[in-house]
């Protein structure tokens, strides 16, 4: 197996002091890949940033319409969001519109993470319901879509018809047969692929024609980016950086991808330590050397070139990009 590359060097002075590794893939839309480091064949669990995959059978299937979802609701569908007002509210109301409550998820509940909400809650002594799981609109898809279908309550099971059709889709769109699935932290089975097939599938998404299902989700994304995630997240700040134009999704344990519609071009990686930052670090590296990205944009600059500061707010060193992620002309 090819070893991970580098993805981000932390310096500490003229001292180069750690560095973070992983593998990465941008593809075409014919589902060549156009860039790489590391291993392309790599197995990985996507986690969240499968989620536009999962909502697929949601409009494929024709619930999204039945039900009068909109942009608002595809956008969270396809969220791991901060579990802010903004995002709660619109869950609870689009259970309410399905007929359903809070008690039909099976997401589970957390403290949400958008400070100013935890905060709140806390000083009011509330407790977090399942509205505030990140992954309660991604759910709320699922319940959606099993009304539709007619399926049991108990929509996470790998064998319900639910996630029977998401692993069809999943399938459909990687490209390939998925070697098996680990339970998600919202419960739902999270297919497994290779990084190859991950990048291919974001490829298929950004070549996918006005009105399909693909593009109605990345629209989506790209148009609300605050409901994809919140304010100061990676996802919602690059992509408003980027004025839309690509559609971004994290995902647990160091996962990123990008659909980038005017190239076609799709982009998948994961960093072999599972950290955020390495993660950030790297697709705003690779978003930067594609041109989509401006390297001296303040949501760029907190992600890559970033300084690191110590209690005191003393400048003491600097998180960026490996060399190979970047053009000479950006390094």
């Amino acid at each position: 197996m090819t070893k991970p590359a580098p993805f981000a060097e932390i310096w500490r002075g003229p001292f180069f002091e750690s560095v973070h590794f992983g593998h990465a893939v941008v593809c075409d839309d014919t589902g060549q890949i156009v860039q790489a480091w590391g291993d392309p064949e790599a197995v990985i669990l996507p986690r969240s940033s499968s989620k536009m995959l999962q909502a697929l059978p949601l409009i494929t299937s024709g619930a999204a319409d039945k039900a009068g979802l909109t942009s608002e609701h595809l956008a969270l569908a396809c969220a791991s969001h901060q579990g802010d007002p903004i995002h709660t509210k619109r869950v609870a109301n689009w259970l309410d519109g399905l007929g359903l409550q809070e008690s039909d998820l099976r997401c589970g509940s957390h403290m949400p993470y958008g400070r100013d909400t935890e905060v709140a809650m806390i000083k009011s002594d509330e407790t977090p319901c399942q509205y505030h799981n990140n992954c309660s609109g991604k759910h709320a898809g699922f319940l959606t879509l099993n009304q539709h279908l007619g399926g049991g309550s108990e929509y996470v099971d790998p064998t319900h018809p639910v996630q029977k059709a998401c692993l069809e889709a999943f399938e459909t769109v990687t490209g390939e047969t998925s070697p098996g699935y680990g339970i998600d932290g919202c419960s739902a089975p999270n297919f497994a692929c290779t990084l190859h097939g991950m990048a291919r599938a974001m490829a298929h998404f950004a070549a996918a024609p006005e009105g399909s299902a693909e593009a109605r989700l990345h629209q989506a994304m790209r148009l609300h980016p605050d409901l994809v995630a919140g304010e100061t997240r990676a996802c919602t700040e690059l992509m408003r950086a980027m004025n839309g134009k690509v559609a971004l999704k994290t995902g647990a344990e160091g996962f990123f991808i990008a659909i980038l519609p005017e190239a076609k071009l799709g982009i998948a990686l994961k960093a072999s330590c599972g950290t955020t930052r390495a993660a950030e670090c790297a697709i705003a590296a690779i978003l930067v050397g594609l041109g989509a990205l401006d390297p001296n944009h303040p949501a760029t600059v907190a992600r890559m070139n970033t300084p690191i500061t110590n209690r005191a707010g003393t400048v003491t060193g600097i998180l960026k990009p490996s060399a190979d992620l970047l053009p000479a002309s950006v390094g």
